[in-house]
């Protein structure tokens, strides 16, 4: 029986797999995390409910994947040499545009993890643990590298800034976060903090 499961969780292709997360992104930004559905998912995407569920579990999982799928740039592979080249790559990674609607998605999510220990769960374990490891490796390499004393306390704060930084522009601004926005507030607050 275990093997038919895997069997049929092998006939998704790459492809189908992108446009199911791409649908599942869509319904969220339009209805929000309470109102999306798995019956909605398989309309949208012309699929079974057995599928999806066969496939990812839970909506929760179903959503946290297609969050991590949307997010295929790791901070794993950075490494220009210097914290700060770091985190200017790490920003560049994506556009405006992408930076607007991931915003968008947060807002909608924020609300629903404090309702949903699931999702939650889910997003800790596919999204931010994995982040959470990318930045600890380009913070421990800084520190290596003599960039950043290894007992500055603000090393333990780098993603509460970076997280208050994307959140805090649109709420105290009403502006949407972009790119130079980010480089700039790496600028003055994240490595003045650091000591860089």
């Amino acid at each position: 029986m275990a093997e038919t499961a895997t069997t049929r969780r092998t006939r998704i292709t790459p492809e189908r797999e992108a446009e199911l997360y791409e649908a599942v992104l869509d319904l969220l930004r339009e209805v929000g995390y309470d109102a999306l559905t798995m019956d909605a998912v398989a309309a949208r995407t012309r699929s079974s409910k057995a599928t999806l569920y066969r496939q990812w579990g839970s909506k929760p999982e179903l959503i946290a994947k297609a969050l991590r799928h949307n997010k295929p740039a790791s901070l794993a592979d950075i490494d220009t040499g210097s914290l700060r080249g770091d985190l200017y790559e790490m920003v560049s990674r994506s556009d405006d545009c992408q930076m607007e609607k991931d915003a968008a998605l947060m807002r909608g999510l924020f609300h629903a993890i404090h309702d949903n220990p699931e999702l939650h769960q889910a997003l800790r374990n596919l999204l931010i643990e994995p982040e959470l490891t990318g930045l600890n490796d380009l913070l421990r390499r800084a520190v290596e590298r003599g960039e950043v004393a290894a007992d500055n306390p603000a090393l333990e704060f780098v993603v509460h800034m970076m997280v208050g930084g994307f959140v805090a522009r649109d709420l105290i601004e009403d502006r949407p976060v972009d790119r130079e926005f980010l480089a700039s507030y790496i600028d003055a607050v994240i490595l003045p903090a650091l000591g860089i």
